[in-house]
């Protein structure tokens, strides 16, 4: 995906604001495996995935627990270091070998100060990111791990064959042996 897609996906610019914010933005890539963001590490960029999946994870009582997967098209952002400057709590890891957009929160930060439409770009990807929020936590709170897994399938069938399974169980809340039980039931 394009970074001119992600833009619009978020919220359309007139060509000029545009191309201000398509000058703070560069590509990047990374292989499978590698580390974009740490916990307790304050966040300096935001990530726009063009091509490639990336977990978020944390660490619980030497437990990898995985709670989001993103891909083309998605933004990587820890919003506890964007909105208020402090350590996140996440791991983000490249499932695949990723290519990606890169843009410096300071730079956001000064573009929001100079250019209303971008100000008003980054207020609609903020109520984005909340409204997807809410509804992980929703799932997660109010659906069992068979509705879960159906949803999963139905939004990102791709996942079944781009991430380990254990990382699906983590991420549905389930073992493995729970999650292969529910997938002979569905079948």
């Amino acid at each position: 995906m394009n970074i001119d897609q992600i833009i619009d996906s978020i919220y359309p610019l007139p060509e000029g604001s545009r191309s201000a914010l398509k000058k703070n933005i560069a590509e990047v890539t990374y292989p499978k495996g590698y580390l974009l963001f740490r916990a307790n590490k304050i966040e300096m960029n935001i990530y726009f995935i063009k091509k490639g999946i990336v977990r978020a994870y944390t660490d619980q009582d030497d437990n990898e627990i995985t709670y989001w997967f993103g891909k083309e098209g998605q933004t990587v952002i820890s919003m506890k270091s964007y909105v208020e400057g402090r350590k996140g709590y996440e791991n983000i890891e490249l499932m695949e070998d990723g290519e990606l957009y890169v843009l410096k929160t300071k730079d956001l930060q000064q573009l929001f100060n100079e250019d209303i439409h971008i100000a008003n770009w980054g207020r609609k990807f903020a109520e984005q990111e909340l409204v997807i929020m809410e509804e992980r936590f929703i799932c997660r709170q109010f659906r069992t791990a068979t509705e879960r897994y159906k949803e999963l399938l139905k939004d990102a069938p791709d996942l079944l064959q781009r991430v380990p399974l254990g990382h699906i169980a983590s991420y549905l809340g389930i073992t493995q042996v729970s999650l292969s039980r529910i997938r002979a039931e569905v079948r």
